[in-house]
């Protein structure tokens, strides 16, 4: 459903982003680690679409009295549909991922897609990447390196998998900066959720099989869908006050939590040279937040043509 509604405003208020990305990737890490205990019990197509129609029951029962029209209303719905399903794909093969993978590992690869964030985001986003935004990518992805460093056991089919999450990962990301010059907030989760609860939902008859759930079970199921929610609320918003070179660096954060999450609920403690790894991927994130941002603002905020044009 298109509308003529005025673009939603950004501004640069890189301190909010960077609390909006934080906690983002504290719920993304808790959603993972939800996700890796359920998949020991359930096929990964019951808990994605589960994952998703908690999501989107969510947003209907909680915004949709409040906000209903804002939920609907889009300016580029063929590229809010695009993000959206970049989001549901990733999230299957992430999940498949998972099925193979410790979690830290698993989140590890999936961060080379900030730094292929950042390489993009001048030729494609018209932003300016300055040198500390590639210093902060490059030590982040040495420290991805360290982690998933080859010979380190993986299972191949695993790798195979996150790395197709990577790709899409990408446009994920790349779309969310784009979008957030055109779309609101509400809208561009109502459909990330929407998508993914159809796309998953219609096979629910043939995947819909395992052992009764439990009671924790069934809050770990309804974790998973507040968890979404709330996380990919707060990763949109971050990208509304700072631009994508400097969001995607502080993505590494979910990493950490992933590593502390993993360690806590499956044993899995890092080796020391994954610890290296973790200490690495936290200075990108440090580097990136204490860039300065004195004088012109950047031209990403200067000119919208920059944006609607390259979208469109």
């Amino acid at each position: 459903m298109s509308t003529s509604s005025p673009p939603a405003e950004l501004s640069h208020r890189p301190l909010r982003g960077f609390v909006l990305i934080v906690a983002a990737t504290l719920l993304f890490a808790y959603n993972d680690t939800t996700n890796k205990l359920l998949l020991e019990d359930y096929n990964v197509p019951m808990v994605t679409a589960l994952r998703y129609i908690g999501h989107c029951l969510l947003m209907m029962a909680l915004v949709a009295p409040f906000r209903g029209k804002e939920m609907v209303k889009t300016v580029r719905t063929g590229w809010v549909l695009v993000r959206a399903g970049s989001l549901a794909l990733g999230s299957l093969l992430v999940s498949l991922a998972f099925q193979r993978m410790p979690v830290a590992e698993t989140t590890a690869i999936v961060y080379l897609a900030p730094v292929l964030v950042v390489a993009l985001s001048g030729p494609i986003l018209s932003e300016k990447v300055g040198l500390n935004a590639w210093i902060a990518a490059g030590i982040g992805f040495a420290g991805v390196l360290l982690i998933a460093r080859p010979g380190g056991g993986l299972d191949p089919w695993g790798v195979i998998f996150v790395l197709g999450n990577v790709i899409v990962s990408v446009s994920y990301n790349l779309l969310s900066r784009v979008l957030a010059r055109t779309e609101r907030t509400t809208a561009m989760l109502f459909y990330s959720a929407l998508v993914g609860a159809i796309g998953f939902g219609i096979f629910l008859p043939w995947t819909m099989h395992g052992v009764s759930p439990t009671p924790f079970q069934m809050l770990l199921f309804f974790g998973l869908g507040v968890s979404a929610w709330l996380g990919h609320y707060c990763f949109t918003q971050s990208y509304r006050y700072a631009p994508a070179a400097f969001i995607a660096p502080m993505s590494y954060m979910h990493l950490l939590w992933a590593g502390i999450l993993g360690w806590v609920i499956f044993g899995h403690a890092p080796e020391p040279i994954a610890l290296v790894g973790m200490g690495l991927v936290a200075v990108a994130g440090v580097v990136s937040a204490l860039r300065p941002r004195r004088g012109k603002r950047p031209a990403q905020f200067a000119s919208e043509d920059g944006l609607t044009d390259k979208a469109g």
